[in-house]
């Protein structure tokens, strides 16, 4: 028997949102990061060659020229994601529009950005904070799109900070 999904927000104490981006299309008087046609060309380019999307855009994601691992980390991520489940993610992932969704946000919630991320870049993180009243954002001496990964200590940290805050 399946259950009906419902929505609980009763359930979510808080949030911890890491660098996250509501919609990475430029609009008027919003920066997202990309123009309509960056991320036509983005979705194009993984629709015609997957692997080689994957393997150029990985060290781009990651911003961290410096520390090829990193890249080299993402990269097999992404190659050991399914091409089709992965065209699926990025086509919701840039194409969609949360901005709206984010004033629905009523718990304590750490907005982590990093001081350099072509993926979203600071005004996303002070847009993102600005549109969820009860909101922390937090700015870790880090570069890329995934400080988990480039910056584990600093992102622990600022989790742990925040959660003990609570």
């Amino acid at each position: 028997m399946c259950w009906p999904r419902r929505p609980a927000p009763e359930r979510i104490g808080a949030l911890v949102m890491v660098t996250p981006s509501p919609c990475y299309i430029d609009d008027d008087g919003y920066l997202g990061g990309f123009t309509a046609h960056d991320i036509d060309e983005l979705l194009a380019a993984l629709e015609a060659n997957y692997l080689g999307w994957s393997s150029t855009m990985a060290p781009v994601i990651m911003g961290n020229p410096e520390r090829p691992e990193l890249g080299e980390e993402l990269t097999n991520s992404f190659c050991a994601t399914d091409p089709d489940i992965a065209r699926v993610f990025a086509r919701t992932t840039f194409l969609s529009d949360s901005r709206q969704d984010l004033k629905s946000v009523h718990v304590p919630t750490l907005v982590l950005e990093c001081v350099q991320d072509v993926i979203a870049p600071r005004e996303v993180g002070a847009f993102v904070h600005a549109a969820i009243p009860s909101s922390r954002l937090v700015s870790l001496d880090a570069t890329g799109h995934c400080p988990q990964l480039s910056a584990p200590e600093a992102t622990a940290r600022a989790i742990l900070d925040f959660l003990e805050s609570l």
